[in-house]
């Protein structure tokens, strides 16, 4: 199965990356730009939104919560997306930064919506990077660069 991976160098401490990906306030911060529904706990569930919808346009149930490894299952959201697994390991970096290691695993198969999600995690883990380091954050709309419909 095809996955999507990315490494990012990120000039912050570990603990500051990990928190803005293991909130939701946090996540809404550099991904959605808009506030989730639920609770970041492991065994638990969290919803995210775009734009004006009112249906949430993923569910990510957390597998994973731990000062180095935060792990999603994609429970609801597009067919191609069900299923996956959205895994953010964290590794100390040089100059007391960290190291980012993003896999969105368990692709059916590679298409171009695959692609199209490769490269808005790439911006939006861009988003992340920035607003660890600086709070300039990049999320929706401003991070998409590929667009449907």
């Amino acid at each position: 199965m095809p996955d999507i991976l990315h490494r990012i160098s990120i000039d912050t401490p570990t603990q500051r990356v990990h928190d803005l990906i293991a909130s939701t306030e946090g996540v809404a911060r550099w991904w959605t730009g808009r506030p989730l529904t639920g609770e970041h706990a492991v065994g638990s569930s969290f919803s995210v939104y775009f734009g004006d919808a009112e249906k949430p346009a993923a569910v990510m149930q957390v597998l994973t919560d731990t000062p180095d490894h935060v792990v999603w299952r994609v429970t609801e959201g597009p067919d191609s997306w069900i299923d996956t697994r959205i895994d953010f390991t964290l590794r100390p970096g040089g100059h007391g930064g960290t190291t980012l290691l993003f896999t969105h695993a368990d692709w059916q198969q590679a298409s171009e919506f695959m692609s199209g999600c490769s490269t808005n995690w790439g911006a939006y883990l861009t988003s992340l990077k920035a607003g660890a380091e600086s709070d300039a954050f990049a999320a929706y709309p401003a991070g998409e660069i590929s667009r449907w419909g």
